[in-house]
């Protein structure tokens, strides 16, 4: 790609990779890794006329929850029983009725990654529009709880 002075980089995350949820810790951390990856490698390749793209579906009716694909280990912990049980379960109600297709999501996917400017960023799906504008909300109200405090905190001659 850098030989050629173009090209996209296109990585599939997951809304899981801006906002972490219980009981997923191990894969919000991998996605939220690959998020800043992304965004860092972004300023590094952009020079020879490559982009990039993040993908961050929200849930999809795929084979991902299906007894034959998903496997949960066994609770361990007293603490945390109970707490595990229910989002089995809630994950196992899930499949079969995610709202994403598959299908349209290949297609949206050919049609961005075939723009002189796709997105650097893409929510796919309601539900990961929804939680990127949670998320964003959050973020700025976190932002104002504490902007006096945060921003007194320079040297006295800066």
């Amino acid at each position: 790609m850098r030989s050629q002075r173009s090209g996209l980089v296109v990585t599939i995350s997951s809304t899981a990779g801006f906002a972490g949820q219980g009981f997923c810790t191990a894969y919000a951390a991998a996605k939220f890794g690959l998020e800043g990856w992304m965004e860092s490698l972004a300023p590094e390749i952009a020079p020879y006329g490559i982009q990039t793209m993040l993908v961050e579906p929200g849930f999809f009716r795929t084979d991902l929850l299906t007894p034959e694909s998903t496997t949960y280990a066994k609770p361990a912990i007293d603490d945390y029983i109970e707490r595990t049980q229910q989002t089995v379960a809630a994950w196992n109600s899930m499949n079969g009725k995610q709202s994403g297709d598959p299908a349209q999501l290949a297609t949206a996917l050919v049609h961005l990654i075939a723009l002189d400017k796709p997105p650097v960023r893409w929510a796919a799906g309601a539900d990961a529009v929804s939680l990127l504008e949670q998320k964003a909300k959050t973020l700025l109200d976190q932002a104002e709880a504490y902007r006096e405090l945060s921003s007194s905190l320079s040297h006295k001659d800066a």
